[in-house]
């Protein structure tokens, strides 16, 4: 099958290297090109040495700041091209005044006749007890950098999430605290940065005093206001797992005959004793709960799930012990959304045996956080039957857009995908400039799987000593009925959310190289190894029938898995509806698009699984340059570059890694008036973010 290979497009040169010229009036600023190429350098030959990718020069267009935004239909991107050696100029506009944002508000209009004919009216929500203090609105810029680069890795388009503006750190997070000191409400973060224009974010509200914000109480009352909205997820799914028990179908009316109720979501922030919170990551959680708890009227609740490493610790018995880890561990304006655990409370509510894994590369205890991360979250779903599903989330993860837009269009792209070949379409990376369309995408996992002669997955799997459960054992399916033979399986799934929504890939481990591939406890030795698949980041939203499912695994039939395979793998041997989202990865480098395709698809039938998997310790190199893996080099670098500190380009000698290179951005260079003003970026995750602010490294 011919694949369509992307657009051509210009290769932009913006003087992340060297100096920008200034004009009086608006400028154009291009890097002109020699037809001949040139002599290679003794440190470009050095590049054959290190990882491949080290050959590709960097991409300069992120670093392109607010006095060079372009309206989507004159943007170009400098990235992916067909042909990444050719020269190509783009010329870049530089405005020599900063565009002043607007309120960002990905939320449906909840006042509208379209909404509340549907749906029940919703309440506005405040962060005080005495209602006087809105949530703030978040802020954006209309258009984008000219010349920052496409996802080279998943589609805004796809999942409905905009690309036509970008977001500044003040616009992101001034709302919340960024740009002012502590003695006004704020954390003094961002105030040793460039600032030009940043007062307009405060306009509306003025700079909010969060001294005394208690954001647990906040969201309660939110929920108060507004509980009327949601279905009680208690009642369906004690309903459904009645039903599924005595074998009769389970049908559910989630109207009561006139306004449609909706499912609340949970959002489990995991963290532990010892973590160093800063400003930064007080700033990121105010955004959240802001954006996914009280701006939607509470279809989202925001918890902490702190790690008491400390065994001995009576955060049970004694109230005090528990109040002074709290105070020693988390700021206070958080307390009130913490639940504590522990391995030793693992112990108690999985007991008995575990057999030995097939593995154990980690040698850790099978209750221990490395190896079961999911026995907490399981224990949480049960003490939380409120909520349908529950994002799994980590402290070292950024989004620069707002939470609210990423969530809701993560959930309903995902309930949109049929179920038939999502488990093949969900091994694979979707490379746009590379497969094209979806819809060719989609055709090339068809013909891939057809060639591999392989029967492609849908509803669950038989496997030598594969165990059923109870509900299984009385009928029961989690297969709907728009999958059933003889139906029209154009519709398999189509409307049905997702339980398992993944950030990466979900790959079959079997002989991929992956260290943990093997991390099996409870299963016959003597047998072959249960089917297994993974998703690498254990970053992603599981509906609370899958956690149910996990947990009678764990406590009924001691099985086990390591952290970032048990849930894909329970959906997979139960027949639960699990996908991959392709949501927007970038490089940081200009790769051929035949490179990328190699390098992040190289395995068995062109997909992630199995011999050539990126997920082999071997290839997982390739994932430095990403903005989204837990070994990136380059999010981090670009994160911190954003919040207007200067740091290495990771330019120089060899094709240049992380520390390495020239100080860039920062105050100075950001306020030059020769510069193109302070970054703005489309909306993107970040992964792995260990620390912000320099001083406070």
């Amino acid at each position: 099958m011919a694949i369509h290979s992307c657009r051509p497009v210009h290769f932009h040169k913006n003087g992340e290297e060297g100096s920008q010229q200034q004009q009086p009036q608006q400028q154009e600023q291009q890097q002109p090109q020699n037809d001949k190429p040139a002599e290679k350098k003794p440190e470009e030959e050095k590049k054959k040495d290190g990882p491949h990718w080290l050959q590709y020069t960097h991409l300069d267009g992120y670093f392109n700041g607010l006095r060079t935004l372009v309206s989507k239909k004159d943007y170009i991107p400098e990235y992916p091209i067909e042909d990444v050696h050719s020269p190509h100029t783009i010329a870049v506009p530089i405005s020599p005044e900063v565009p002043v944002p607007r309120p960002y508000v990905p939320q449906p209009d909840y006042q509208s006749s379209k909404y509340t004919d549907k749906y029940y009216p919703v309440h506005q929500c405040y962060l005080d007890k005495e209602k006087t203090v809105p949530v703030p609105d978040s802020y954006a810029y209309d258009g984008v950098p000219q010349g920052v680069a496409e996802p080279a890795l998943g589609s805004y388009d796809l999942l409905g999430i905009r690309d036509d503006v970008c977001f500044d750190r003040f616009g992101r997070y001034g709302p919340y605290g960024l740009g002012y000191s502590k003695q006004e409400g704020g954390t003094d973060a961002g105030i040793d940065t460039e600032s030009e224009g940043n007062e307009h974010v405060w306009a509306k509200t003025g700079k909010i005093n969060y001294r005394k914000v208690d954001w647990g109480q906040a969201q309660e009352q939110c929920y108060a206001a507004n509980k009327e909205r949601f279905i009680d997820a208690d009642e369906k799914e004690l309903e459904q797992y009645e039903k599924a028990s005595s074998g009769k179908a389970a049908q559910y009316q989630i109207s009561n005959g006139q306004k449609e109720k909706k499912e609340r979501i949970a959002v489990v922030i995991r963290t532990y004793v010892g973590f160093k919170w800063t400003q930064h990551a007080i700033l990121n959680f105010r955004a959240m709960i802001s954006e996914l708890a009280l701006r939607s009227g509470g279809e989202y609740g925001v918890h902490f799930l702190l790690h008491v490493k400390d065994n001995d610790q009576p955060i049970w018995a004694d109230p005090v012990t528990a109040q002074k880890i709290l105070n020693d561990n988390v700021p206070t304006e958080f307390h009130s959304m913490c639940t504590l655990w522990s391995v030793a409370q693992m112990r108690l509510l999985y007991p008995g045996k575990f057999s030995k894994p097939f593995e154990n590369p980690s040698n850790g205890d099978i209750h221990g956080v490395y190896r079961s991360a999911h026995m907490p979250l399981q224990h949480f779903a049960m003490e939380h039957p409120e909520y349908a599903h529950y994002w799994n989330w980590e402290m070292d993860m950024r989004y620069t857009g707002n939470y609210y837009e990423l969530f809701d269009r993560l959930g309903a792209w995902a309930a949109q995908q049929s179920r038939v070949q999502l488990w093949e379409r969900s091994q694979k990376y979707y490379i746009p400039g590379f497969h094209g369309s979806w819809s060719n995408f989609t055709e090339i996992v068809e013909a891939e799987t057809e060639a591999s002669g392989r029967q492609a997955i849908l509803g669950p799997i038989v496997f030598p000593g594969r165990q059923s459960l109870r509900s299984e054992e009385h009928g029961y399916s989690f297969v709907p009925d728009t999958c059933a033979r003889g139906s029209d399986l154009s519709k398999c799934g189509v409307g049905e959310d997702a339980d398992l929504i993944t950030l990466n890939p979900i790959f079959d481990t079997d002989e991929s190289g992956w260290v943990f591939a093997k991390d099996a406890s409870g299963y016959d030795l003597g047998l072959p190894t249960p089917p297994r698949r993974c998703a690498i980041v254990t970053a992603s939203r599981l509906s609370r029938r899958l956690l149910m499912v996990m947990h009678e695994e764990t406590w009924r039939m001691h099985h086990a898995m390591f952290s970032e395979m048990f849930p894909a793998s329970m959906a997979l041997h139960h027949g639960l509806k699990a996908t991959y989202a392709p949501h927007p990865v970038f490089l940081d480098r200009r790769w051929e698009l035949e490179e990328v395709d190699r390098a992040f698809n190289g395995g068995r039938d062109g997909s992630t699984s199995g011999h050539g998997s990126p997920y082999d310790l071997r290839n997982e190199h390739n994932h430095k340059g990403t903005s989204w893996y837990y070994n990136s080099e380059f999010a981090a670098l670009l994160w911190r570059r954003w919040l207007g500190y200067s740091q290495m380009d990771g330019r120089g000698t060899g094709g240049g890694r992380a520390g390495e290179g020239n100080l860039r951005g920062g105050l100075e260079e950001e306020s030059d008036p020769n510069s193109t003003g302070r970054m703005c970026l489309r909306s993107m995750l970040v992964h792995p973010i260990k620390w912000e602010n320099p001083a406070e490294r």
